[in-house]
């Protein structure tokens, strides 16, 4: 059965001076939509005026970003008016709108703004979209609207009268003022207690506060009206970064105040990798399609993540998570309202209350996560007085018995006194004799003292031939490292060997030729007195950079040089204990010495291998 056209016709909204303000919804608005965003107004008022519908939705959206969507009102204005009338667009997010309002001589006049455009060519300096109407015209007038948009678009479209916008503004900008002044005293407090307490946490807090500040200001286009309003190309994504900033800032915030790390180590993990996902998807946001910004139920994801770690870490029996789960409770109503008005469902009623609901939840969540800050600080000091309690408790026990030890010492002293005293008689009367003994044994040290005399010389003579015999046996046999480490048993010993062989016949400056130096700062190094260049015992040496003990080095070179270069870097390795890779390395490097002085080596003798210790 065919709907009667009078029941399908457009309402027409009536105002007079009686009405302040009238929010157009329903049948009293009308759409059409431009796929391909070519529709001229002349086709919109012609061959396509009776394409239009009725909205069906009390807050009309442009379903598709792709196409351009006209909307079409109609008002009236009663004879005797005397009020001014604007229609305004509570949106800010449009990007471009395009009204065009009906004049006296039945001519379109084309009105342009959107968030597109620079703040200040806006006919009233104020954050919604305004259109001052003509107070002139009478009888009924048809006013199109043509928007388009990168993201999806409430089109509120509102007639007030210019003394009611105004009133309604300064209303409005207060509770902006507060709402923002209540942030800025949140941040201010948490900074007081971060220079207090010195805790990261505190920091993470204030830039979330202010991280929603600058979202909150974004949504609401004062952002774009106070911050950057000459930059219109920013004001598009700006709430997307101030989203991210607000939900980084906030998991890094619960992670320090519930400290996930030491109670919930798989929460943790969870939450540094929700972090880097949200990270992951800005990164994409930024260089692959910065429409995906308006994706904001992306937020749902950190916000859980928080919220289900709060409940954790209080279930485990953390008190002062009580706060932050309740304030998280008020997050989460709003998101899920601001969600559920995304969704266009009717009986969500659209006024003040559901669109600053969100706002609203934020100053809420506020308020009890500073009070589960003050919670967590005022454990910390009960666990602060509870460990001085027991300090006081232990310097007590520690004092008596201190004072009961001094008691005991102090008999033990008069008694230990007592028996030194008779015990000092007895040690006077033996001291005689022992004087006597001692002049008799004074004869005998005389004489053991020219004894002992003649049997050092002995001594040193034997000691000088075994240690010739020993060094000849060194030199001309295949010994263990424990016989060789006799003649070089440290550093020391290899690096005075080291001193004898560079400057036993003169030091001379390799730099400027000087021949008197001084001691350097190293053991056994030498300093020009001339140019005060030093020169260390292992410079210019086959040793110079050698990683591995001197002493083993000097082995290895006498186990190569003996063998005549036939050991291999797996023996050496066994017998030094060292890697076979460093053996092989160093043992190329003396085998290639080894070559290069052939001829000198060859009638060296005994002493042959250490003439591979100096490089020519």
């Amino acid at each position: 059965m065919a709907v009667p056209r009078q029941l399908r016709a457009q309402q027409v909204v009536n105002y007079s001076d009686s009405l302040d303000e009238h929010i157009f919804s329903y049948k009293e608005i009308e759409y059409l939509e431009d796929p391909q965003s070519k529709f001229t107004l002349g086709q919109v008022t012609g061959p396509l005026a009776h394409s239009f519908k009725g909205s069906e939705l009390s807050t009309p959206k442009n379903f598709n970003i792709r196409s351009a969507y006209w909307f079409r009102v109609k008002i009236r204005r009663a004879k005797h008016t005397e009020r001014q009338w604007i229609l305004e667009f509570f949106d800010q997010t449009i990007d471009d709108i395009a009204v065009f309002s009906p004049g006296k001589d039945h001519i379109f006049r084309k009105t342009s703004f959107g968030n597109k455009r620079p703040f200040n060519i806006r006919q009233y300096h104020h954050k919604n979209f305004t259109l001052i109407l003509d107070n002139s015209l009478t009888g009924e007038q048809v006013y199109y609207i043509r928007i388009k948009s990168h993201q999806q678009a409430n089109v509120i479209v509102v007639l007030r009268s210019v003394n009611w916008f105004i009133q309604y503004a300064l209303d409005e900008y207060f509770f902006f003022g507060v709402f923002y002044g209540m942030i800025l005293v949140f941040s201010f407090y948490n900074l007081m207690m971060f220079f207090a307490m010195r805790q990261s946490q505190y920091v993470y807090y204030i830039l979330y506060n202010l991280s929603i500040g600058l979202y909150e200001m974004s949504a609401d286009g004062v952002a774009y009206q106070y911050l950057w309003p000459n930059s219109p190309g920013w004001n598009q994504y700006a709430y997307g970064i101030a989203l991210y900033l607000a939900s980084t800032f906030a998991l890094l915030f619960t992670r320090k105040l519930l400290y996930l790390r030491s109670k919930a180590p798989q929460l943790d993990k969870l939450l540094i990798g929700t972090i880097a996902l949200r990270t992951l998807f800005l990164l994409a946001c930024l260089l692959v399609n910065r429409n995906w910004f308006n994706y904001k139920i992306i937020e749902a994801l950190p916000l859980l993540v928080a919220y289900f770690s709060g409940w954790y870490v209080f279930n485990a029996g953390y008190r002062p998570a009580r706060f932050f789960v309740l304030g998280y409770s008020f997050l989460l109503i709003g998101f899920v309202i601001k969600t559920l008005i995304a969704f266009d469902l009717d009986w969500i009623p659209f006024g003040p209350v559901t669109h600053y609901s969100l706002s609203f939840c934020f100053v809420t969540e506020m308020v009890f996560v500073s009070f589960a800050i003050g919670d967590r600080v005022r454990l910390l000091r009960k666990k602060k007085e509870k460990v001085q309690r027991r300090i006081f408790q232990q310097m007590k026990i520690n004092e008596d018995l201190k004072d009961a030890l001094n008691k005991k010492l102090e008999s033990e002293v008069l008694e230990r006194t007592r028996e030194v005293i008779e015990k000092s008689t007895i040690i006077e009367a033996q001291n005689h004799e022992l004087l006597a003994v001692n002049d008799l044994l004074k004869q005998q040290a005389e004489e053991i003292t020219r004894m002992n005399t003649l049997l050092e010389q002995d001594n040193q003579e034997l000691h000088e031939n075994i240690d010739k015999v020993t060094r000849a046996r060194v030199m001309s046999l295949e010994v263990d490292f424990t016989e060789f480490s006799k003649i070089y048993p440290d550093n020391e010993t290899c690096s005075r060997f080291l001193a004898d062989l560079k400057w036993g016949k003169g030091y001379a400056c390799r730099k400027c030729g000087g021949m008197h130096s001084i001691h350097g700062h190293l053991q056994f190094s030498h300093r020009c007195a001339k140019c005060g260049y030093e020169e260390s015992v292992t410079t210019n040496t086959i040793l110079q950079n050698c990683r591995i003990p001197i002493n083993k080095a000097f082995y290895m070179i006498f186990l190569i040089y003996s063998s005549k270069g036939k050991i291999s870097s797996h023996k050496l390795s066994e017998i030094l204990s060292i890697r076979q890779s460093t053996c092989w390395a160093y043992g190329i490097r003396i085998k290639k010495v080894m070559e290069d002085r052939k001829k000198e080596l060859k009638n060296a003798g005994e002493a042959g291998w250490s003439k591979l210790v100096l490089e020519n």
